[in-house]
């Protein structure tokens, strides 16, 4: 087991049109569990895919130890296949049953080789996915997003890779499903290489390596550690470049003092040669040297400071760009005893059947809850956003809602045009604010002079994020209510962070669908509620 490993050397890759992604990465991954972590667009599907031989490199190479499974972010699956085939059991299933009848061809044996008990593993891994209703000859276009996600896991599994690569695991995946996959990967024997934003899973982890920069860091223990590490690095960082500063502007004053003095002295020695009445070769010759000491002192200072700019230069590389957002969104309170909305008795058909059970489903907001809402995939959370935002009429049922506008933030951040520009996309949403003020909240959400003028429709995942977040939350009037679905679904780490310090700011309801815990903990979410088989019901926080 020890010498399972992918080792990188020397790794480089760039696109067919020579854009490059990163050049010249070395590390070795052996046994355990390691979570590989960078923004979006640093290349970790990337290196992924060149690991699981799915690219090839521009240069250097990449070494497997051992057996390898890769699950990718995207399965290219077609919807008419059965379970079976998905998980690669369906010729050996129909070799047995085969056998069983009394063909006793060779070419069955052959198909079969030691796994006469595939069905019976195959069926324990279904089960332990929550796959337990998923029969093996049922089509893969009758699964869920959550559900096709769990069979490809299950499909690596059986195949029981010495070596095994995830991109993205959790995405789709309901509280229960997630709960399911933290639990076998934490038996996992091998060696385990994780592409992830969800950090409840990266705190399962025993090292983290980071994509920084062109360059593969490893840190040892959680993501917490890595947390714990980097902001410790930033310190040290931070402490460098102020001393760096104040040692260019010590240098920088003693240049300036020398050069004061020489003068000085050149001054004065000039008067002294006149007084004396010395020849003028004599007082030529003096002249001269004491310019060429001037001068030499000169050299030396301008040495020193070009060093102490070097020493700078070096220390704020080693700075973190952190791309914090900073806000205060006054407009956007709600006073506490303020009822936002009101649902009783709410219903809505499922093709043909009730989705609430029983009378419906009743619904209250008032004043400023942060509220989350669980579930399993497909209990009808996103229909009832709709319902809350006005986009769906209730069959049945009674809606009260306050006045003040409800803003609805889907994971497809589809809000904005993407013809226009940043600034024009909040000029629509704020018409009545001054240009002045208009691009000092752009500034508040890191678009900043040319940013704020780029093309909405060429921004990064993180960058379209922090756009429709601005829109929205600086909007007129702004929202009193805002409604978000799975807003971390393929948000990065740092774009995450971003959203969670947004909506720190809000000063008014929220209700979030996720399942993601530490991005709930962190917007300080205060009441819960969960929709299954019909019935929202209060439920209390993991581990309360």
């Amino acid at each position: 087991m020890s010498d399972i490993s992918v080792v990188c050397s020397n790794l480089t890759f760039a696109w067919p049109d020579d854009t490059p992604v990163f050049a010249g990465l070395s590390s070795t991954i052996g046994p355990g569990r390691t979570g590989l972590v960078a923004p979006n667009g640093a290349g970790k599907s990337t290196l992924l895919k060149l690991i699981a031989g799915e690219l090839r490199p521009t240069a250097g190479s990449v070494t497997v130890t051992g057996t390898l499974g890769y699950l990718p972010q995207s399965l290219p699956l077609t919807t008419d296949l059965t379970v079976a085939q998905v998980l690669g059991v369906d010729g050996i299933i129909r070799a047995i049953d085969a056998v069983e009848s009394g063909d006793v061809a060779e070419e069955h044996f052959t198909t079969i080789g030691d796994d006469w008990d595939i069905e019976e593993r195959t069926r324990a891994q279904l089960d332990r996915l929550g796959l337990d209703d998923v029969a093996l000859d049922r089509v893969l276009g009758t699964l869920s997003g959550g559900q096709v996600v769990s069979l490809g896991l299950a499909a690596q599994l059986l195949k029981r890779p010495d070596v095994l690569l995830l991109d993205e695991p959790t995405n789709n995946l309901d509280g229960d499903a997630r709960q399911r996959l933290y639990d076998v990967l934490t038996d996992w024997n091998g060696a385990l290489l994780i592409v992830s934003h969800d950090r409840t899973l990266l705190d399962r982890m025993d090292r983290i390596v980071e994509l920084d920069r062109g360059e593969l860091r490893q840190f040892g223990g959680n993501f917490t550690a890595y947390e714990e590490a980097v902001k410790a690095e930033q310190e040290v960082a931070e402490k460098n470049v102020r001393n760096a500063e104040q040692a260019l502007k010590r240098e920088k004053r003693e240049a300036q003092q020398a050069r004061e003095r020489a003068e000085r002295r050149m001054s004065n020695a000039a008067r002294n040669l006149k007084d004396a009445g010395l020849p003028k070769i004599f007082a030529g010759n003096m002249k001269r040297g004491a310019q060429e000491a001037a001068g030499r002192s000169g050299q030396v200072h301008a040495g020193r400071v070009s060093e102490a700019k070097n020493r700078l230069d070096e220390a704020g590389r080693a700075l973190r760009d952190e791309q914090r957002l900073t806000l205060d969104l006054p407009d956007t309170r709600v006073p506490a005893g303020r009822t936002v909305f009101h649902g009783e008795h709410l219903q809505v058909r499922h093709g043909d059947r009730p989705l609430f059970a029983g009378d419906g489903l009743d619904l209250s907001i008032r004043g400023p809850e942060r509220i989350a809402l669980t579930g399993p995939n497909g209990s009808g959370k996103s229909t009832l956003l709709r319902l809350v935002l006005g986009e769906l009429a209730p069959e049945s049922g009674e809606i009260r809602r306050a006045d003040g506008r409800v803003a609805y933030l889907s994971q497809r951040l589809d809000l904005l045009d993407l013809d226009r520009t940043v600034a024009e996309n909040f000029a629509a949403y704020a018409p009545h604010r001054t240009e002045a003020e208009r691009m000092n909240l752009l500034a508040r959400f890191l678009f900043r002079g040319a940013g704020a003028h780029l093309p909405t429709g060429v921004l990064s995942g993180g960058e379209r994020l922090r756009a429709t977040l601005a829109c929205v939350l600086c909007a007129e009037p702004a929202p009193q209510l805002l409604l978000l679905d799975e807003p971390t679904n393929n948000l990065d780490l740092v774009s995450a962070g971003q959203l969670e310090s947004a909506l720190a700011s809000y000063q008014g309801a929220f209700v979030v669908v996720s399942h993601d815990e530490r991005f709930l903990a962190e917007i300080g979410v205060e009441r819960r509620l969960r929709l299954a088989d019909g019935v929202l019901t209060e439920v209390a926080a993991p581990g309360e």
